[in-house]
């Protein structure tokens, strides 16, 4: 049976040549990055041209970035790094669990947060985070594109509130790498996330971008790594597949392929949304992640569709990863205002840079077939869930 997966945003598989860099380091460039032996010295010349490319990919200057575990622990970094109690954090109601549930353990410790909710078409209004400062703010958060809808968020006008109001700020940019050009002196941001199992690299690395100066405490204690912003010995292959990862991420933005993202996920989308009872979870006249679609299906529930494309060879989700299993629906698409029973009812379409054509012809063939199926299972008649 073919099988096709079109849930990037959970994770991408390792592209040939990111495996191939990262070989050398599990076996003969072994050494601890940190010794000064040549086998250290092999391992450390690894890591110097994984932070340069680094360097290149966030537009900054190599001593501001920092690697580390991927962008969990970016985001936990920014946050517990930068408040204290008394201190009053803004962020967004459809942000990834990372940060939401970091700002739940700030609020035990006495700092409160303030959630800016989206509009209907998912996207933040930078006014919105501007009436949400207060005297007390030190950070503002805000992540790059959403990881459910692919909706790119107006960053750099939010850049410039948080710079005119003097407080940090934070960008998520886990499901914008390797989609966007980044520009970390154009967004106006001090800190930035990002995770290298996203864009075809290896999972369990990541990287942060730490504007020079900026006062975050480590998360991690111990020894001098990472000039003393990240302890733990490195992850010597992870950090060069991530270099590998970039490079080959920041070739994409030039070469075209996102244009042929957009022409097959647009393709895909025209196609499923000609079903009945069928509708976009974003609005088609914002700035979305090329990958990225996520489509409400009307008297279903999203999990039966899920399981019924994976029998079928086709691999797509619910929304996050992160949250799979879990019972109640998106967070995401309840803040944008979606039902409940209409949140249950979406999946998200999430293609690989690798998809082709043939990927979606056979999702196309597929997905009406299981909607098909489904609903003449379904008690309920149409129109009743909307």
């Amino acid at each position: 049976m073919r099988r096709v997966y079109m849930d990037a945003n959970a994770t991408t598989p390792l592209l040939p040549e990111v495996m191939e860099a990262m070989r050398p380091y599990w076996m003969e460039n072994f050494g601890n990055a940190s010794s000064i032996h040549l086998h250290g010295q092999q391992a450390r010349t690894g890591v110097d041209r994984a932070r340069e490319t680094m360097a290149e990919f966030f537009n900054c200057h190599e001593a501001e970035v920092v690697f580390n575990s991927g962008g969990t622990e970016g985001d936990n970094t920014a946050l517990f790094g930068l408040l204290r109690p008394g201190d009053h954090f803004v962020t967004t109601a459809i942000e990834h669990s990372a940060i939401l549930q970091t700002a739940h353990r700030l609020a035990e410790r006495g700092v409160e947060t303030t959630y800016v909710a989206p509009q209907p078409n998912g996207l933040i209004d930078p006014a919105g985070i501007s009436q949400a400062l207060r005297p007390q703010t030190r950070l503002v958060s805000v992540m790059l594109a959403n990881n459910e809808t692919g909706v790119l968020q107006p960053v750099e006008e939010i850049g410039k509130i948080a710079a005119e109001a003097g407080v940090f700020f934070h960008i998520d940019a886990v499901q914008g790498a390797g989609k966007v050009k980044f520009d970390v002196r154009r967004f106006g941001c001090h800190l930035l996330s990002i995770s290298a199992h996203k864009m075809h690299g290896p999972k369990g690395v990541g990287a942060m971008f730490v504007r020079r100066g900026t006062p975050v405490e480590s998360l991690l204690v111990g020894g001098s790594h990472e000039r003393r912003r990240r302890a733990g010995t490195e992850n010597v292959p992870g950090i060069v597949g991530l270099g590998k990862a970039a490079e080959l991420a920041m070739h994409s933005l030039e070469d075209g392929t996102l244009d042929r993202l957009t022409e097959l996920r647009n393709r895909l989308e025209t196609e499923i949304l000609k079903l009945p009872g069928t509708g976009l979870n974003s609005g088609r006249d914002v700035a979305r992640v090329a990958n990225t679609t996520n489509i409400w299906f009307d008297q279903l529930e999203g999990e039966a569709l899920v399981i019924a494309l994976d029998l079928k060879g086709v691999a797509v989700s619910g929304g996050s990863a992160c949250h799979s299993g879990a019972t109640e629906p998106s967070h995401v698409l309840m803040a944008m205002g979606v039902d409940k029973t209409r949140a249950r009812a979406s999946l998200r379409f999430s293609l690989l840079k690798t998809a082709t054509e043939a990927d979606v012809d056979y999702v196309l063939m597929v997905v009406p077939e299981a909607v098909e199926h489904l609903r003449a299972l379904s008690p309920v008649e149409a129109g009743t869930l909307g």
